[in-house]
């Protein structure tokens, strides 16, 4: 790896996750509605948040939860286009950017997502517990034209995902 790479993944990505951080988050997304605007095409936004996680944190510490963090970097570098952006939003969430795909291709990925995570969990020792993600959707220019609009439609949909029971997901 060029010396440039690894100062732009340091800059960029979190460690933990592998996924890149909210600043760049941000910046992307920025640059990927002016491209939409610019091509009259849409863009999807997941909004996920891993359900009772600190519970799982509680029980099994904070190494497995670091662990689960990780897993879930490397599986939304696996299922996810190359083209989408995956994003650490913070803590236990996560964003993910899927330039040129319309409302119903995103919800359809995002189930995809969500119904191909994986139980038990290996950890040296012992194999924890199955996690489930709760999910938010928004789209542009459907639920906005704005990043802040966008980031509220899918926060109020994973909010909704979570009051219905959680390990879902849920369209702004």
């Amino acid at each position: 790896m060029k010396l440039s790479e690894s100062l732009s993944d340091s800059l960029f990505k979190t460690r933990q996750s592998g996924l890149y951080n909210r600043r760049f988050m941000e910046e992307s997304m920025q640059r990927e509605m002016l491209r939409a605007a610019r091509k009259q095409t849409h863009i999807g936004i997941i909004m996920g948040d891993l359900d009772h996680f600190k519970k799982f944190n509680d029980v099994y510490g904070h190494a497995a939860g670091d662990k689960i963090i990780t897993q879930i970097g490397k599986l939304f570098k696996e299922r996810f286009r190359g083209s989408d952006i995956a994003c650490r939003y913070g803590g236990e969430e996560f964003l993910i950017i899927l330039p040129e795909s319309s409302p119903e291709d995103t919800f359809k990925r995002a189930e995809a997502y969500a119904g191909n995570q994986e139980d038990g969990h290996g950890f040296p020792g012992q194999i924890l517990g199955s996690i489930t993600m709760s999910m938010g959707i928004a789209s542009y220019p459907e639920n906005g034209t704005r990043m802040e609009e966008l980031l509220r439609v899918s926060d109020t949909a994973l909010y909704k995902a979570k009051q219905e029971g959680r390990d879902k997901v849920v369209s702004g």
